[in-house]
């Protein structure tokens, strides 16, 4: 089987799998509601069937449980395609949707609206994250491009923002936060989609469909920097603003993602490699997979968070740490063997 049609079973299947696990997961729960009455109220929601289930099942099913199912799915997308640009731009395997200060950023802004009461009455909690993460985005940008702009220099004026705004919301929780706003606060920075509204769907999938356009109109861009940006220059690639483009696109979907659905880590430092082992590096196939798979990954990482423990729910960021690890060494141990 040729690349290009690995690629396009892989992506087939996925689209597949996806659909399949956002119809089971929203009628897992610990409310008592039947898959059949889950999928009537889906339905006349979407005006093809009817539903005789009461309304607390129609809000729990229809407000709660499939935006965040949906939501889930666009934060694992969005990250993972994120994490495929950043390294392969960045020519770094260790590069992931972070390592530009955006969560750190995104973690004081929200962190100064919950606790400071910055804005209040105008900025919720996203969107005093969203501010954050643009503001530690813009600052990294002026440190890196103030010292040549090289991928080494975004990596390491994204390392200083990080540890920058880290310190800013340790400080701001440790002086001015009571225990309740404490608890709430890192239950954030963890991640969760506990919060999730249909609001938060349409804004991410339009931040995320805008940047996934674009990043897939650059991927022949993307393939010739795998050979070094001077390379790529002798093949016709504007490496500057080409590099300055996607920058600001992982960023601002990042920084999108994150308002909504807090720090999740691991997403984009590890799926990228696994879409990798399936259909090579070439970017027109491995950025739909790795989107994809990333949707996968998310929705039941998240069904996971919220019913594994019966009515109490843990971060979902924990749960991708605890499965991105091994599964992160496992991609490294196979990496070893192919290189002896």
């Amino acid at each position: 089987m040729t690349p290009a049609r690995r690629a396009t079973a892989i992506c087939l299947g996925s689209a597949a799998l996806l659909v399949v696990s956002i119809a089971v997961t929203v009628s897992i729960g610990p409310a008592n509601v039947s898959p059949r009455e889950v999928y009537g109220i889906i339905g006349q929601h979407l005006g093809i069937g009817t539903s005789t289930a009461g309304r607390l099942a129609d809000g729990i099913v229809w407000q709660l449980r499939l935006p965040r199912a949906l939501l889930a799915a666009l934060c694992g997308a969005g990250l993972a395609l994120c994490g495929a640009i950043l390294q392969s731009l960045l020519r770094n395997p260790l590069a992931d949707p972070f390592v530009l200060g955006v969560s750190s950023g995104a973690s004081t802004g929200a962190v100064l609206v919950a606790v400071l009461g910055v804005g209040a009455g105008v900025l919720t909690l996203s969107g005093g994250a969203f501010l954050g993460a643009v503001l530690s985005f813009a600052l990294m940008l002026a440190l890196a491009y103030g010292a040549g702009g090289t991928p080494d220099r975004v990596v390491l004026a994204g390392v200083a923002c990080t540890q920058l705004f880290s310190a800013l919301t340790s400080l701001i929780v440790l002086s001015s936060a009571n225990a309740e706003q404490t608890r709430g606060v890192l239950f954030w920075l963890l991640g969760s989609l506990a919060g999730a509204t249909w609001t938060d769907v349409a804004l991410a999938a339009t931040v995320f469909g805008i940047g996934g356009i674009i990043c897939l109109w650059y991927a022949p861009a993307l393939d010739a920097f795998a050979f070094g940006p001077d390379a790529a220059a002798a093949l016709g690639v504007a490496v500057g603003r080409t590099r300055v483009v996607l920058l600001l696109v992982t960023a601002l979907v990042t920084a999108a993602l994150v308002s909504a659905a807090g720090a999740i880590g691991f997403v984009g430092l590890v799926l990228p490699h696994f879409a990798r082992f399936l259909v090579g590096p070439g970017h027109s196939r491995l950025l739909p997979v790795t989107v994809l798979i990333g949707a996968v990954f998310m929705v039941w990482a998240d069904t996971f968070a919220r019913s594994a423990f019966g009515a109490r729910e843990i971060p979902v960021g924990v749960v991708t740490a605890l499965l991105g690890v091994p599964a992160f060494a496992v991609l490294l141990a196979r990496r070893r063997r192919q290189l002896t």
